[in-house]
């Protein structure tokens, strides 16, 4: 009877564990994820990254406003670092709390004196109540279908938010972090790095149970030099920390604004991340690592929809697995994402885009992607930019960016159907079946403004 009983454990625990399998690369294409059973392309447009840390912003509803706008991505800064009212010129900036709103994975103590008001932190204890909110966040997210890219470090831009960094020694109790702020997230300052290290592995441990996360080492490296052999050092916490535990997630490397080509991968980081990916290169000349190329931050060009939707469609049409826009319009007391942005903040966002972008992910989840890679050269359109992916005689998936005077695909014989779909509705524009006889084809094409997708589908033989 005992090993009856011992069996049925196993069994039920091996199901529970295959049950949270985190999102991982996609066995068959490795460019894209395997999540819940499902090949997956992740499309977000959240708030500035401030959901955990600041204790005033109501997640469950932004995360329901999410789910109800179809998408299926953020991203969350884990709090070791936070901004200050005024930063980058965001109003109502979601990762500057106001005073004594701010929580970050390390306790206060009983001495005053944080340079935001409350007491100094000291980095040898945890804040358990920041614990319980981070996995709520999490664990939320995971029931309504949003991963998060959860993102461990960020470097100090500016003097003001080193001068509120829990890592400061003004700011602990512990003397640790009396150094200039461009040395936080180096090796130099072994006891530092020990700090940074401690509060990696706890953050790792604690999130190890969810099926929706995969972490970014650290945003935006470069835009304080942060030293590759730190960011490699903290991948390595990453992957020794999750060596005795159930489940391994995917490790995130941003490499860059725009777009670089990737010499020297480090062999530990699964998801490689850009900025203002804009024309998305990015995809083109890193296509060859077999990995997935993540656009996971635009923002900063205005308040109009038009030219992150562009950014959108080119990157994904061109190979890209992630999309992820800054939405101004979440913020303290709109998480429903209504504000109405001002016209001063450096971005956009809200219900109108993110509509959009549920357009495009269901776009792109109607084609059988796995099975497709980049063709933008299959198909062709005098006065429009095309980005395209295909399984070359059987389904092709493009987006059109200007007013095209004619199009055309090479395609072998058989029974096709073309579908035009209006990239701001989502609605068929024109719909067309036709049997070919192999070659050129011409297709007809729809009265539209400056952008629209089209896809080619290949017909199932008659039985």
């Amino acid at each position: 009877m005992k090993s009856h009983i011992l069996i049925l454990t196993l069994t039920a625990l091996s199901l529970s564990s295959q049950a949270a399998e985190p999102i991982r690369l996609h066995p068959e294409n490795p460019h894209y994820f395997l999540w819940r059973d499902k090949p997956t392309v992740l499309i977000g447009s959240g708030e500035h990254y401030g959901a955990v840390i600041n204790l005033d912003f109501g997640y469950s509803k932004y995360l329901e406003t999410l789910k109800a706008d179809g998408l299926n991505q953020i991203r969350i800064f884990s709090g070791t670092l936070r901004e200050v009212p005024g930063s980058f010129g965001i109003v109502d900036n979601t990762l500057a709390p106001a005073v004594g709103r701010y929580v970050c994975p390390w306790a206060r103590s009983e001495v005053p004196g944080y340079a935001q008001g409350g007491n100094k932190f000291d980095l040898t204890k945890w804040d358990e109540a920041y614990f319980t909110r981070l996995k709520e966040v999490v664990g939320e997210a995971g029931k309504r279908g949003i991963v998060i890219e959860f993102v461990l470090f960020t470097p100090l831009y500016v003097d003001p938010m080193w001068e509120v960094s829990p890592m400061n020694a003004k700011n602990n109790v512990n003397g640790i972090g009396a150094i200039p702020k461009d040395e936080c997230l180096t090796l130099k300052h072994a006891n530092l790095v020990a700090v940074q290290e401690t509060v990696t592995r706890k953050l790792v441990q604690e999130l190890n149970g969810f099926d929706n996360v995969y972490f970014e080492i650290c945003n935006e490296p470069y835009a304080r030099k942060v030293p590759r052999d730190w960011e490699a050092h903290i991948a390595r916490t990453i992957a020794e920390t999750e060596k005795g535990l159930p489940n391994k997630h995917l490790i995130a490397q941003n490499i860059a604004n725009g777009s670089v080509k990737i010499e020297k991968p480090d062999p530990l980081v699964s998801i490689f991340n850009f900025h203002y990916a804009s024309p998305p290169d990015a995809v083109t000349v890193n296509y060859g690592l077999n990995k997935p190329i993540g656009h996971d931050e635009t923002g900063f060009k205005g308040n109009g929809d038009a030219v992150y939707r562009k950014e959108a469609w080119q990157f994904i049409l061109n190979g890209g697995s992630i999309f992820s826009h800054l939405d101004y319009s979440f913020t303290v007391g709109q998480e429903g994402g209504d504000y109405s942005i001002p016209a001063k903040t450096p971005g956009g966002g809200g219900k109108a885009f993110r509509h959009q972008m549920k357009v495009l992910k269901e776009f792109v989840e109607g084609a059988d992607f796995v099975r497709m890679k980049p063709a933008r050269e299959l198909i062709k359109a005098d006065g429009a930019v095309v980005y395209a992916l295909a399984e070359a005689g059987k389904s092709y998936a493009a987006y059109l960016k200007g007013r095209a005077q004619n199009a055309s695909l090479d395609l072998p014989a058989g029974n096709y159907r073309a579908t035009w779909v209006n990239v701001l509705q989502g609605n068929i524009e024109k719909a067309e079946d036709f049997t070919h006889a192999g070659g050129e084809k011409a297709l007809a094409i729809p009265e539209y403004n400056e952008e629209i997708a089209l896809k080619v589908q290949r017909a199932a033989a008659a039985k």
